[in-house]
């Protein structure tokens, strides 16, 4: 029986990874849960039809791979990870039978390509399962499924049987990582590929060069890594072997180096080719973005065609992104040289003088055999049909550069540097181009002072829908995390799992949109990407134990039920220290809290009557009532924690007057008091709420939010009176 993958059966439990949320084991969830865990329900992404489970198959003699078809050096290795992987998830092999895999694979010419062939189909039996793949992308695909459907029991490993037959919504499935504002060892970004070989993401865009850095050895530019890598850069040789560890999971890496914007770092190295002087590194509030390169300097462009050759040779991938955005028009008009030269030849605007470089700069990278990529800003102009615009001020660009016949991938609404939770960027399509965009009650909110600035991250509530020949073009997605405010220690907690999320919306059917389940998902899979590599908890539990040694617990309570500040409110708090903000509470509070949203659905499944639901609701609230004490202790003459020591208060009297609810106490007075702090830290919340809001509105001290506030809502509103 086959059914389509969106209707899933739910599994009413709250787990969380790592070692956060022991409360919630065991017996807390006795009596709650409405079934019994089955693999496939944490299938992520949701594959194209998968059958109904026929049960399982035991896998405690580990699993034995056959090929049907001939095999190859890449499918070897990909085999050679999966065993790996599963030994790490299911334990070592016992001296059973072996289950058997059978592999068949076809041919693929286009493999590592925008028209690579990824479908597969798996079957697992009783006795043994099937991978059917049309190429090598699809067997890494298929395996990456296989090990999801492997669960422990205490008998030992099993398998689901079940039938799946899976294909990807689009072809490009990407990240962004900016090694530019903080750089990221080789060793960090290899493990962000196998996470996303797990994900089935296939896309990493590899953010080289901005202002703040410029991050490959040149043997053409050699100031590029004396001066203007600050001693951070990648060789060759690495980078490299980092294309090939990417290739081998099938993922393509996409470089981009920034022009003519974004250009501080390349011009500390070679002024000569600035369009102003440059400015004083130590200026207080200096935006590193601003800095551009001089386009009518014949120098300028003799320097692009060098340095793309030479990086082009580095990254075998069709693609190469040049950047583009966020050129200011005043680097070019305030300079009389370029403004006589933008008089002479008809260029009206910056935006015109750019579009006639973005021209240049493609020809150069056509005739180098790759395909320039540009952000949004480089298609206000005319510029060559086949540059690829990916999107970022907004839907509606995925609109406007789609009318024009342009190649689209989409951004808009996947900037995980915002802070925000997976529930909201995955409810963002790509192909819808009224999804993301500053609306007309934010800006009547916010008036702007320069409306010119605000346009073009402007909803367009007239934009009309995609026609089929503008979503052809629209060729998949990426999220982005922009790294000023991520250290390497932070990474994996910020990219995941909210980055898993988007894996399934850029895979996944349309319709696959039930949020609830993918938060139940979510820290399923964290659970198997950091058995098999991935260091979030690890790195989370360093960082705070580098803030409060020897005491830490007591902050990882605090940001079990806290996110960060949203919508670049951080990066204002942090305006005025810097790097110091990202070692304080803040640095390990995940935008996704996902015991605070267990505890939010527990709480209104209470108040409609699931009164058993009591005790675990109980002993979680004194957990957090408790906290208060033991956190202003570890706080005392520790400045980062002074500051969101009335946060810690905030938590322990919400969790009390939780416990008031749950307990049957009478009186108004502690209803008030909680009613109150309700409606502060709403406010709080309402201040980051979006980019305008963060912006005007002062912010928390510290930066943290309480997540657990529609569940103390839920309690005080509709609370049934049960002492139990």
């Amino acid at each position: 029986m086959m059914q389509t993958a969106s209707p899933r059966r739910r599994i009413a439990t709250c787990r969380t990874f790592g070692a956060v949320g022991l409360f919630l084991a065991g017996s807390v969830l006795a009596g709650v849960v409405d079934g019994v865990a089955r693999a496939e329900d944490n299938l992520l992404p949701v594959p194209q039809t998968v059958s109904v489970s026929n049960g399982v198959a035991s896998i405690g003699g580990g699993i034995q791979i056959v090929w049907d078809t001939r095999s190859s050096p890449l499918l070897q290795r990909a085999v050679a990870r999966f065993t790996t992987r599963l030994t790490a998830i299911a334990g070592p092999a016992g001296r059973d039978r072996p289950y058997v895999l059978h592999i068949s694979a076809g041919q693929d010419r286009s493999y590592l390509s925008v028209n690579e062939k990824e479908r597969y189909a798996l079957t697992t039996t009783a006795r043994d399962a099937r991978l059917e793949a049309d190429g090598p992308a699809g067997v890494i695909h298929g395996l990456a499924t296989m090990l999801q459907l492997v669960r422990p029991t205490p008998a030992g490993a099993v398998v689901e049987r079940i039938h799946i037959e899976d294909a990807p919504r689009f072809a490009w499935r990407g990240l962004l990582m900016d090694v530019s504002r903080h750089f990221d060892t080789v060793e960090t970004v290899e493990r962000q590929l196998d996470a996303m070989e797990l994900v089935k993401l296939n896309v990493l865009h590899w953010h080289l060069s901005d202002g703040a850095g410029f991050r490959v050895e040149s043997r053409m530019f050699p100031k590029l890594q004396t001066m203007a890598s600050h001693g951070q850069y990648y060789t060759q040789d690495q980078v490299r072997a980092v294309v090939a560890y990417a290739a081998d999971r099938g993922i393509r890496v996409v470089p981009e180096f920034d022009v003519p914007g974004h250009g501080l770092a390349i011009l500390q190295a070679y002024p000569e080719l600035a369009a102003q002087p440059l400015p004083d590194l130590g200026t207080k509030g200096l935006n590193l973005n601003n800095a551009a390169l001089d386009p009518t300097n014949p120098l300028t462009l003799r320097f692009v065609r060098v340095l793309y050759g030479e990086m082009g040779g580095l990254f075998p991938d069709r693609y190469v992104h040049a950047g583009g955005d966020e050129v200011v028009a005043s680097q070019w008009t305030k300079n009389p040289a370029i403004a006589a030269y933008m008089k002479a030849h008809g260029f009206e605007t910056a935006a015109a003088l750019q579009a006639a470089f973005t021209a240049e700069v493609a020809k150069i990278i056509a005739a180098q055999g790759h395909v320039m990529m540009g952000w949004d800003e480089v298609s206000e102009a005319p510029i060559p049909k086949n540059v690829v615009v990916e999107t970022w001020r907004g839907s509606k660009w995925v609109g406007s550069a789609t009318r024009e016949g342009h190649p689209v991938v989409v951004s808009s609404g996947y900037y995980l540097d915002l802070l925000r939770p997976s529930a909201t960027h995955y409810a963002v399509d790509p192909l819808d181009i009224r999804a993301d965009g500053t609306t007309p009650e934010q800006l009547a909110k916010y008036p702007p002072k320069h409306p010119e600035f605000s346009v073009p991250f402007e909803l367009d509530e007239q934009a009309p829908p995609l026609d089929d020949g503008q979503k052809a073009l629209v060729m998949g997605a990426e999220g982005t995390l922009w790294a000023e405010m991520v250290s390497e220690e932070m990474l994996d907690a910020r990219l995941w799992p909210r980055m898993a999320a988007l894996a399934e919306r850029f895979w996944s059917p349309q319709d696959v949109r039930d949020v609830p389940d993918l938060e139940r998902r979510l820290p399923e899979v964290m659970v198997e990407l950091e058995a098999t590599g991935l260091q979030a908890t690890q790195h989370q539990e360093a960082l705070r134990q580098a803030m409060a040694p020897g005491h830490a617990e007591p902050l990882k309570i605090l940001t079990e039920v806290t996110v960060p500040v949203r919508n670049y409110a951080l990066n204002h708090l942090a305006a005025p220290s810097g790097e110091a903000m990202l070692s304080t509470p803040v640095a390990v509070a995940d935008p996704d809290a996902f015991v605070a949203l267990c505890f939010n659905a527990m709480a209104q499944r209470y108040v409609h009557g699931e009164t058993g639901l009591a005790v675990p609701l109980k002993q979680m609230l004194q957990r957090w009532a408790d906290n208060d004490a033991a956190f202003v202790a570890s706080a005392k003459n520790v400045p980062a924690f002074e500051a969101v020591v009335p946060v810690s208060h905030a938590v322990g009297l919400l969790s009390r007057a939780g416990l008031s609810v749950l307990n049957g106490r009478e009186g108004t007075a502690w209803r008030m008091d909680a009613n109150r702090t309700l409606q502060e830290q709403e406010q709080a919340v309402e201040a980051s709420i979006d980019t305008l809001a963060s912006r005007h509105n002062p912010q928390p001290p510290g930066g943290l939010l309480i997540a657990i506030l529609p569940g103390i809502q839920a309690l005080l509103t509709g609370g049934t009176t049960d002492a139990q």
